[in-house]
């Protein structure tokens, strides 16, 4: 790397590495917002020279370059193919569901827009040139705009600074053509002997106005009969299995055609130097160092199911433009840009992530009934909800609900659920919330208000927090127990003012001990942080304390394993007499169950370790345990951590096999959660981010669910139920900030029905207040023409 760069206070000399979209727009751009800048773009190949077909923008992205540039909004308009449908076409059969509202185009018409936009301008474009050393270009201009691909050179001469993560992913694709117009987006799914494959198709370019699709010979010319950009896609093992690794590309391009003959209408496929291969996710720490700026794949990617590349590439453009406007100095513009588009590209990246891995676990699946399938794939990324599938498909959505289950006027969520012998009238879990507000263990009125807010509140199920079976099982001096008779009989209060108060609404207890997560301070003096004195002795599958400063807990001996078995079941025994509807048992977040389970804190030698079966082994045992002393018709739950968030630790594989044990010994729902079972866990964090795995588990196991996890909206509830993700879903901090969460989600969505009663005293609360009004946000940048 070389030395350090001074960086100007202006960009008057700007070269931008990679004519794309993205590179080019920029270019533009800052010619535009200031004439007198020297601008120069460097693109090693020909200006004709394109690979890939067809570039999809959105409203939002095509309302910003109006602002921004109207001629080259205005260029587009005229050339791009509008539609509204989207067609998911399976097992023989096709929903089409409509409003979405797409813009798409060639690639090739866009960059020349884009070419004759920017030498309109007086930008310098070099093609068939390759860019100088990025440290000689530092040196010469004042900024250096890297939009040279996911390849980057620029990215890779200075990775100890931008320090790229790239993740390379599960499935094979191929860019493709077609030479007619599909109908609309069009996601056609193939089962073969091989394995399923999918096709991703739409239209780029228009037909002749005398153009009939069905009737049009496959060998009219583009002009004529239109263009699709088609995207075949499929697991690496079938990829495999199906022999493409053996062909060539024209080979590769005829096979294609042949499995989607229908939905090609039996037309050829073309191909332009078109490759298998996998999809990168690009992630950069930083995005700029010195002059030097990462834009567009360069500095992210986005899988093309969600059709963003391209956008974000543009948006990048529009945002470093406008701060290089805004901002007084070069670097002060790029610390704004960087500020700027990281959230914004994190938001994407993860919707991306999303839509990614549904495709790559396309076949769990399958055997869902037509809509709910199309509804599943359409909410695939958590960008389109119901709600918002409502607005853009009323007909559509409501057919799903239909088929769901769902009485007239019945959102999801306040449909009813059966476990065992209990049933709950709607959808919503108050997850457990350790309040560390016990004293010796008893809960008291605190706890009575808490859950009894709770249960007032509407939710189907309230849960405790972690009830702990032992004082040495204990997290902290304030965590309520069920190990003595006194404590028993505090529950019973608070179950029979639920019960009495709140009819209707099912109550549940959680069952754990801590291990080596114990004797530590109450939550809001310092987390997992060892107490300063009265400290108690901590036990554990083995003997690794949680954090460098915890203590070192003991490695259960098999007569310790014994007691512990016990302390669950008397535990379990009081719970019952107490009158709770539901028990789940805590095997999660690196307690003493869960540290069992991970390989990364159970390290015996015993029967208990070593692979995953012997590690499940005691949890197992104290399940079966509680199970026969627990009331028969009334259901058990287990959590579990689905994954560790660290190398080595439990995958999305082994948690469906510790879920799949757990059902074959009678669990009748999983609750899925995921992490805090070792210290340096680097968790994925994002907006219902552990439903993914509740969701494998679910179509992996057949059994039902208990999604958690960064699930804040009712129409997010809504979603996930609706798509056959979940069951159930548990809300912790909503209920925190709302105690009336599920009665408001009612009042929100004009429900009045029995999946959702406002206790007598509240009735008068049940209308959705009136509220001001929002303007909406100004336009990114807006240029004069």
């Amino acid at each position: 790397m070389a030395g350090a760069v001074t960086v100007p206070d202006s960009a008057q000399r700007v070269a931008v590495v990679g004519g794309g979209p993205g590179g080019l727009y920029a270019a533009a751009l800052l010619k535009r917002l200031d004439p007198a800048r020297s601008v120069t773009v460097w693109e090693r190949n020909a200006p004709d020279d394109t690979f890939g077909f067809g570039v999809v923008l959105s409203d939002e992205t095509l309302g910003g370059i109006e602002h921004a540039d109207p001629v080259v909004y205005a260029a587009l308009q005229r050339h791009f193919v509008r539609w509204d449908d989207i067609d998911i076409v399976h097992a023989g059969t096709r929903q089409t569901s409509g409003g979405h509202g797409f813009a798409a185009l060639g690639r090739k018409r866009l960059l020349q827009i884009l070419h004759e936009r920017c030498r309109e301008l007086g930008v310098d474009l070099r093609f068939r040139s390759e860019a100088p050393d990025v440290d000689r270009l530092a040196a010469e201009h004042d900024l250096v705009v890297a939009a040279d691909g996911v390849h980057s050179t620029t990215r890779d001469t200075y990775s100890d600074v931008f320090r790229p993560h790239v993740a390379t992913h599960r499935c094979r694709y191929i860019w493709l053509a077609a030479d007619f117009a599909f109908d609309a987006f069009r996601f056609e799914i193939a089962e073969t002997e091989h394995g399923v494959m999918q096709l991703h198709g739409y239209p780029y370019s228009r037909p002749a106005p005398d153009h009939h699709p069905s009737t049009r010979p496959s060998g009219q010319p583009q002009q004529q009969c239109g263009a699709s950009t088609v995207i075949v896609e499929m697991r690496e093992e079938v990829w495999r299995a199906a022999g493409f690794d053996e062909l060539d590309e024209q080979e590769s391009v005829a096979r294609c055609a042949k499995i989607f003959a229908d939905a090609l209408g039996g037309r050829p496929l073309r191909s332009n130097k078109s490759a298998w291969t996998t999809f990168r996710t690009v992630v950069n720490e930083h995005w700029s160092h010195g002059n030097v700026v990462l834009l567009g794949d360069a500095a992210h990617t986005a899988h093309f199911s969600i059709g963003s590349g391209t956008k974000l590439a543009v948006e990048d453009a529009l945002a470093l433009a406008a701060c290089l406007t805004e901002q007084p100095d070069v670097t002060s513009a790029l610390a704004a840009y960087e500020a700027e588009r990281k959230p914004v590209v994190a938001s994407t990246q993860r919707a991306a992530r999303a839509s990614l891995e549904w495709f790559e676990n396309i076949g769990l699946y399958l055997d869902q009934p037509p809509r709910q399938f199309a509804f599943n794939l359409l909410t695939r990324s958590r960008r389109v909800t119901h709600d918002n599938l409502r607005l853009r498909d009323a007909s559509f959505t409501e057919a799903v609900e239909r088929d769901f289950g769902c009485p007239p006027g019945t959102p999801p969520m306040f449909t009813p659920f059966r476990l065992r012998g209990l049933t709950l009238r709607n959808r919503v879990v108050v997850s457990p919330m350790d309040m560390y507000s016990a004293t010796d263990g008893v809960p008291g009125d605190f706890h009575l208000v808490h859950l009894g807010a709770r249960a007032l509140g509407g939710a189907g199920l309230v849960m405790t927090e972690m009830v702990c079976v032992s004082p040495e099982g204990r997290i902290t001096p304030g965590c309520a127990g069920l190990y003595t008779g006194q404590q028993a009989e505090a529950w019973k209060r608070v179950v029979r003012f639920v019960h009495t108060q709140a009819p209707g609404t099912a109550i549940g207890v959680q069952l754990g001990h801590s291990g080596r997560k114990g004797s530590t301070k109450l939550m809001w003096e310092g987390m997992d942080e060892p107490l300063e004195e009265g400290n108690w002795p901590l036990v554990a599958a083995s003997p690794i304390p949680y954090r460098p400063d915890s203590q070192t807990p003991r490695e259960l001996t098999r007569s310790q394993l014994t007691d512990i078995r016990e302390q669950f079941t008397s535990a379990a025994w009081r719970a019952a007499r107490a009158g709770f509807d539901l028990l789940e048992l805590h095997c999660a977040h690196g307690y003493l169950l869960s540290g069992f389970l991970s390989p990364l804190t159970n390290h015996r030698t015993d029967a208990y370790g070593g692979s995953l079966e012997r590690r499940l082994r005691f949890p197992l045992e104290v399940f079966d345990a509680v199970r026969a002393v627990w009331p028969a018709e009334r259901p058990m739950t287990v959590r579990i951590s689905a994954t560790d968030w660290a190398e080595g630790g439990t995958s999305a594989e082994d948690a469906v096999d510790i879920a799949r044990a757990f059902a074959e010994h009678g669990a009748d729902a999983i609750d899925v959660s995921t992490g805090q079972v070792v210290a340096d866990e680097r968790p994925e964090f994002g907006r219902s981010y552990q439903t993914p795995y509740a969701d494998r588990i679910r179509h992996a196991t057949g059994r039902p669910v208990i999604a958690v996890g960064a699930i804040s909206s009712w129409d997010d509830v809504n979603s996930l139920i609706l798509a056959g993700r979940t069951d159930l879903c548990a809300l912790a901090r909503p209920h925190l900030y709302d105690p009336h969460w599920t009665l408001h989600a009612a009042a929100e969505q004009g429900y009045d029905g029995p999946g959702a009663v406002w206790p007598a005293p509240y009735r008068a609360g049940s209308r959705r207040p009136q509220t001001g009004r929002t303007d909406a946000p100004k336009p990114r940048l807006t240029l004069g023409t």
